[in-house]
């Protein structure tokens, strides 16, 4: 029996190929035609497709009360699919593209994070905010580099100073996407003061970008012949050429394209879903510009972000959109999935001579937990308006995650670096053999510690806290808990009322006050059945019921002196 195959069917089908074909171009009866085409990108679309359709079947249990977030998942997802599990999907087979790969994947999710922090952080809060925002930049970032140095010289004795000095850049910046995913859950929300949730988004979006001076004085130090032409060459490059031109090119890029869209809309050039766009195209086109010009690109889309929403019109025009937290999502579960899947747990233990160990890497992750920035932030909270009280305090100082940003800097400095040969021929070598897996761990124990946080104190507060369980009590949406208008009174447009004030929203028959100025940090939400709608007094914070809805508005907008 034969089978004849049109050669229209076959054409450009190299999926097909090679058959055994008989003459006049008819197949054999006993040749099977491989259909099946396996690729590192087919699997890598199954994988990311696969998570993304299970998370978001179960997310609203997963993350509204459970509280655990796409990154911790994301990231047991990724180890399950990686060499360590059932080794469908391996980053590190690529060979020499591995690295570029593992870079550019980095850049493109911190671009778009940040791009998006700086958009949604309040107008002007960067100005309003500077000096707190300095003290927990600065001081923070380089005391803590400085003891994870340290840490890093007395473990492992067999990597110099300027070798721990560069890896210890890796682990000193917050990582912004484990932060948002954090301080924006409903937990974070009713619980975390919202100046607390500000300066962490802002704080973690800003050294995230300084990063860059703390791995090229080190990288200067171990590569230029001398200390004096290293400095020399930080000062010029890594810090007037990288970071100040970097950040002035992100904020000239903002206000240049904020201005361009007024003008767009005035003249009726420009549609709402355009608006929107701006949270990838800008970006994208920032990180390219700057990295072009070789500037720190990450601190430049988080400037441009900024300038771009500095007058309040992009957010009022993007205004319940929700597509930027969509890409958020699909960009964070990738990422961290194959993060998952890159991490070189075989490094871990000392195959190679490198004299890495566990011991030694768990105990240079308990010390990084404990000392690199809770010490400082304890030392320094008094200057900083923001954090009230030493509870808030060790809560920011514990706050710290290393994710994507380590792995980001880790990677870039091992592009840097030599390829390095087994055993290592010189100090730079053993530095760039060393770097990954060194950081790798402890983003590792990061993501775990961190991201588990939330679910620790919820289930602490549930053990501690007992719980009066109103009946019949209508429920409220997701939304109720992020929003900044209640009851008609309008405490400006991008940010709440100091914290301490208390806050009322009317939602379908229920009254709900919000309270997260308490001194510890924790807030306290409670909700009642309530008849008419609500309003607040402006000036004395009391609840004041009306008949409608208007007149509830009316009452709202005016101070009242009595009751």
């Amino acid at each position: 029996m034969q089978m004849r195959i049109p050669f229209s069917l076959l054409q450009g089908r190299a999926i097909y190929q090679p058959f055994a074909q008989g003459h006049n171009g008819v197949l054999n009866s006993n040749t099977m035609p491989e259909l099946l085409e396996v690729t590192t990108p087919s699997l890598a679309y199954i994988c990311l497709g696969g998570f993304a359709v299970l998370f978001s079947m179960v997310s609203l249990l997963v993350k509204e009360r459970l509280f655990i977030n796409e990154v911790v998942l994301g990231t047991a997802f990724g180890i399950l699919v990686g060499p360590y599990g059932i080794d469908v999907f391996d980053p590190r087979s690529w060979g020499h593209q591995s690295n570029p790969v593992t870079l550019e994947v980095m850049r493109i999710v911190l671009a778009i994070g940040l791009f998006a922090i700086g958009v949604e952080i309040p107008r002007s809060y960067m100005r309003d905010h500077a000096k707190g925002l300095l003290v927990m930049v600065v001081p923070t970032m380089a005391i803590g580099w400085l003891v994870v140095s340290g840490l890093l010289y007395v473990l492992f004795p067999q990597i110099e100073l300027y070798g721990c000095l560069a890896i210890a850049a890796c682990l000193t910046p917050t990582d912004p996407i484990i932060s948002a995913a954090i301080v924006g859950g409903k937990f974070a929300v009713k619980h975390v003061p919202l100046n607390l949730r500000l300066i962490l988004s802002a704080e973690s979006a800003a050294n995230d970008g300084l990063a860059y001076p703390f791995l090229s004085i080190a990288i200067y130090l171990m590569v230029d012949p001398t200390p004096k032409e290293a400095v020399l060459h930080w000062v010029l490059i890594g810090w007037l050429y990288e970071v100040i031109c970097g950040t002035i090119l992100g904020a000239v890029m903002g206000i240049a394209f904020a201005y361009l869209m007024r003008f767009s809309h005035r003249r009726g050039f420009i549609d709402r879903e355009s608006y929107v766009a701006q949270y990838l195209s800008l970006a994208f086109l920032t990180i390219g510009i700057a990295s072009t010009l070789g500037l720190d690109d990450l601190l430049a889309a988080f400037a441009a972000g900024n300038a771009l929403s500095w007058d309040g019109q992009f957010n009022e025009r993007t205004e319940g959109d929700v597509f930027s937290s969509v890409i958020d999502l699909v960009f964070n579960c990738a990422c961290f999935i194959y993060i998952g899947a890159w991490l070189p747990f075989k490094s871990f233990v000392d195959f190679d001579g490198l004299g890495l160990d566990v011991w030694r890497l768990g105990l240079l992750f308990l010390g990084v937990l404990m000392m690199r920035r809770i010490p400082s932030v304890l030392l320094l909270y008094r200057w900083i308006d923001e954090i009230e009280g030493w509870k808030q305090a060790l809560f920011t100082g514990h706050f710290g995650p290393m994710g994507v940003g380590a792995i980001f800097v880790s990677t870039l400095a091992a592009t840097r670096l030599p390829e390095p040969h087994y055993p290592p021929e010189n100090q730079l070598e053993l530095v760039a053999s060393v770097l990954q897996p060194i950081v790798s761990f402890v983003v590792l124990g990061s993501i775990i510690i961190h991201g588990l946080s939330i679910p620790f104190f919820n289930l602490s507060r549930n053990i501690s806290v007992s719980t009066t369980v109103i009946p019949n009590l209508p429920h409220f949406p997701e939304w109720a808990w992020q929003i900044h208008r209640f009851g008609g009174v309008r405490h400006g447009a991008d940010e709440d009322r100091d914290a301490g004030s208390e806050r009322v929203s009317y939602h379908e028959g229920v009254l709900i006050d919000i309270d997260d100025g308490l001194e510890d940090g924790m807030g306290v939400v409670s909700a009642r059945p309530t008849a008419r709608p609500v309003s607040l007094c402006h000036r004395c914070s009391q609840v004041v019921e009306s008949i409608d809805t208007a007149q509830a508005e009316e009452v709202g907008g005016q101070d009242r002196s009595a009751h």
